[in-house]
Protein backbone atom coordinates (compact mmCIF):
# COMPACT_ATOMS: atom_id res chain seq x y z
CA UNK A 1 0.00 0.00 0.00
CA UNK A 2 1.57 3.26 -1.07
CA UNK A 3 0.02 5.92 1.17
CA UNK A 4 -2.45 3.71 2.93
CA UNK A 5 -1.97 2.17 6.31
CA UNK A 6 -4.17 0.50 8.78
CA UNK A 7 -3.88 -0.03 12.46
CA UNK A 8 -6.78 -0.75 14.71
CA UNK A 9 -8.28 0.73 17.80
CA UNK A 10 -10.63 -1.67 19.55
CA UNK A 11 -12.84 -0.61 22.43
CA UNK A 12 -14.16 -3.99 23.58
CA UNK A 13 -17.36 -3.81 25.57
CA UNK A 14 -17.69 -0.05 25.19
CA UNK A 15 -19.50 -0.12 21.87
CA UNK A 16 -17.03 2.39 20.40
CA UNK A 17 -16.51 1.51 16.77
CA UNK A 18 -14.53 3.71 14.43
CA UNK A 19 -15.19 2.78 10.83
CA UNK A 20 -15.89 -0.91 11.38
CA UNK A 21 -13.53 -1.19 14.35
CA UNK A 22 -10.58 0.26 12.50
CA UNK A 23 -8.88 3.53 11.77
CA UNK A 24 -7.35 3.89 8.34
CA UNK A 25 -5.11 6.55 6.86
CA UNK A 26 -7.10 7.95 3.96
CA UNK A 27 -4.72 10.51 2.55
CA UNK A 28 -6.39 13.34 4.47
CA UNK A 29 -3.76 15.77 5.70
CA UNK A 30 -4.29 16.86 9.32
CA UNK A 31 -4.57 20.62 9.95
CA UNK A 32 -1.24 22.42 10.24
CA UNK A 33 -1.89 23.27 13.89
CA UNK A 34 -1.86 19.55 14.78
CA UNK A 35 1.68 18.50 15.56
CA UNK A 36 2.21 14.77 15.57
CA UNK A 37 5.33 12.95 16.72
CA UNK A 38 4.79 10.11 14.25
CA UNK A 39 6.40 11.13 10.98
CA UNK A 40 5.00 11.05 7.46
CA UNK A 41 6.87 10.14 4.29
CA UNK A 42 4.68 11.96 1.80
CA UNK A 43 5.84 11.61 -1.79
CA UNK A 44 9.52 11.18 -0.88
CA UNK A 45 11.24 7.84 -1.44
CA UNK A 46 12.35 5.88 1.62
CA UNK A 47 16.02 6.36 2.53
CA UNK A 48 18.54 3.51 2.30
CA UNK A 49 18.70 1.34 5.43
CA UNK A 50 19.40 -2.17 6.69
CA UNK A 51 18.05 -4.11 9.65
CA UNK A 52 21.08 -3.06 11.69
CA UNK A 53 19.29 0.29 12.08
CA UNK A 54 16.41 -1.33 14.02
CA UNK A 55 18.18 -4.20 15.80
CA UNK A 56 17.79 -2.36 19.12
CA UNK A 57 14.05 -3.17 19.00
CA UNK A 58 14.77 -6.87 19.62
CA UNK A 59 13.26 -8.09 22.87
CA UNK A 60 10.00 -8.07 24.78
CA UNK A 61 8.20 -4.80 25.51
CA UNK A 62 5.03 -4.18 27.51
CA UNK A 63 3.03 -1.15 28.54
CA UNK A 64 -0.04 1.00 28.10
CA UNK A 65 -1.78 2.37 25.01
CA UNK A 66 -5.14 2.27 23.23
CA UNK A 67 -6.78 2.18 26.64
CA UNK A 68 -5.33 -1.19 27.57
CA UNK A 69 -2.29 -3.40 28.11
CA UNK A 70 0.08 -4.02 25.19
CA UNK A 71 2.83 -6.55 24.64
CA UNK A 72 5.21 -6.54 21.68
CA UNK A 73 8.00 -9.07 21.07
CA UNK A 74 10.66 -8.62 18.37
CA UNK A 75 13.22 -11.19 17.22
CA UNK A 76 16.80 -10.24 16.44
CA UNK A 77 17.54 -9.46 12.78
CA UNK A 78 18.35 -12.61 10.82
CA UNK A 79 18.24 -13.49 7.11
CA UNK A 80 16.92 -10.05 6.11
CA UNK A 81 13.95 -9.97 8.50
CA UNK A 82 12.90 -9.15 12.07
CA UNK A 83 9.69 -10.85 13.22
CA UNK A 84 7.33 -9.32 15.73
CA UNK A 85 4.20 -10.28 17.65
CA UNK A 86 1.79 -7.89 19.33
CA UNK A 87 -1.24 -8.37 21.54
CA UNK A 88 -3.67 -5.84 22.94
CA UNK A 89 -5.61 -6.69 26.07
CA UNK A 90 -8.54 -4.55 27.17
CA UNK A 91 -10.72 -5.09 30.21
CA UNK A 92 -8.91 -8.35 30.95
CA UNK A 93 -9.57 -9.89 27.51
CA UNK A 94 -7.62 -10.12 24.28
CA UNK A 95 -8.90 -7.44 21.89
CA UNK A 96 -6.68 -8.20 18.88
CA UNK A 97 -3.27 -9.49 17.79
CA UNK A 98 -0.76 -8.55 15.12
CA UNK A 99 2.00 -10.45 13.38
CA UNK A 100 4.69 -8.05 12.18
CA UNK A 101 7.93 -8.09 10.27
CA UNK A 102 10.52 -5.54 9.27
CA UNK A 103 12.15 -6.55 6.00
CA UNK A 104 14.92 -5.22 3.83
CA UNK A 105 13.28 -4.43 0.52
CA UNK A 106 14.80 -2.51 -2.40
CA UNK A 107 17.66 -1.17 -0.25
CA UNK A 108 15.43 0.17 2.52
CA UNK A 109 13.12 -1.10 5.28
CA UNK A 110 9.41 -1.81 5.30
CA UNK A 111 7.33 -2.79 8.32
CA UNK A 112 4.54 -5.20 7.31
CA UNK A 113 1.75 -6.41 9.54
CA UNK A 114 -1.44 -8.43 9.66
CA UNK A 115 -4.21 -8.08 12.25
CA UNK A 116 -6.11 -10.95 13.91
CA UNK A 117 -9.24 -11.13 16.06
CA UNK A 118 -9.09 -12.96 19.40
CA UNK A 119 -10.27 -16.15 17.61
CA UNK A 120 -7.27 -15.70 15.24
CA UNK A 121 -9.40 -14.89 12.20
CA UNK A 122 -7.57 -12.39 10.01
CA UNK A 123 -8.62 -8.87 9.14
CA UNK A 124 -6.66 -8.37 5.93
CA UNK A 125 -7.17 -10.39 2.79
CA UNK A 126 -5.09 -13.58 2.65
CA UNK A 127 -2.36 -12.12 0.40
CA UNK A 128 -2.46 -8.53 1.77
CA UNK A 129 -0.42 -6.79 4.44
CA UNK A 130 -0.49 -3.31 5.93
CA UNK A 131 2.82 -1.72 4.93
CA UNK A 132 4.62 1.15 6.65
CA UNK A 133 7.46 2.58 4.54
CA UNK A 134 10.62 3.88 6.22
CA UNK A 135 10.81 7.64 6.79
CA UNK A 136 14.04 7.77 8.80
CA UNK A 137 16.24 5.60 10.99
CA UNK A 138 18.13 7.31 13.80
CA UNK A 139 20.40 5.96 16.52
CA UNK A 140 17.57 5.85 19.10
CA UNK A 141 14.48 5.97 16.89
CA UNK A 142 12.99 4.54 13.73
CA UNK A 143 10.20 6.30 11.89
CA UNK A 144 7.92 4.51 9.49
CA UNK A 145 5.14 6.35 7.65
CA UNK A 146 2.67 7.10 10.46
CA UNK A 147 4.37 4.82 13.03
CA UNK A 148 7.40 5.85 15.10
CA UNK A 149 9.42 3.87 17.67
CA UNK A 150 11.51 6.13 19.96
CA UNK A 151 13.84 4.93 22.73
CA UNK A 152 13.04 6.52 26.09
CA UNK A 153 16.05 6.05 28.33
CA UNK A 154 17.72 2.65 28.54
CA UNK A 155 14.65 0.41 28.81
CA UNK A 156 11.77 2.61 27.68
CA UNK A 157 10.07 2.79 24.30
CA UNK A 158 7.53 5.32 23.08
CA UNK A 159 5.47 4.32 20.07
CA UNK A 160 3.50 6.97 18.19
CA UNK A 161 0.78 5.81 15.83
CA UNK A 162 -1.31 8.05 13.57
CA UNK A 163 -4.94 6.99 13.34
CA UNK A 164 -7.41 8.67 11.01
CA UNK A 165 -11.13 8.05 11.17
CA UNK A 166 -12.26 6.88 7.73
CA UNK A 167 -15.64 8.59 7.97
CA UNK A 168 -14.62 12.00 9.32
CA UNK A 169 -11.00 12.26 8.14
CA UNK A 170 -10.06 13.43 11.63
CA UNK A 171 -6.54 12.41 12.59
CA UNK A 172 -5.27 11.67 16.06
CA UNK A 173 -2.08 10.25 17.47
CA UNK A 174 -2.00 7.34 19.90
CA UNK A 175 0.97 7.08 22.26
CA UNK A 176 2.14 3.75 23.67
CA UNK A 177 4.43 3.87 26.73
CA UNK A 178 6.38 0.62 26.76
CA UNK A 179 9.21 -0.79 28.87
CA UNK A 180 11.66 -3.56 28.03
CA UNK A 181 11.01 -6.64 30.14
CA UNK A 182 13.43 -9.01 28.37
CA UNK A 183 16.20 -8.77 25.78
Amino acid sequence: MNATWLRTSVAAGLGLVLAAASAVWTGVTPPAEQQFRARRLGDRPSPPATLEAVGWLAGRWEGEGLGGYNEEVWSRPRAGVMMGMYRHIKEGRPAFYEFLMVVEQNGTLVLKLKHFNPDFSGWEEKDKTVDFRLVEAEERAVHFDGLSFVRDGEDGLLIYLLLTNRKTGQAREEEFKMRRVAS
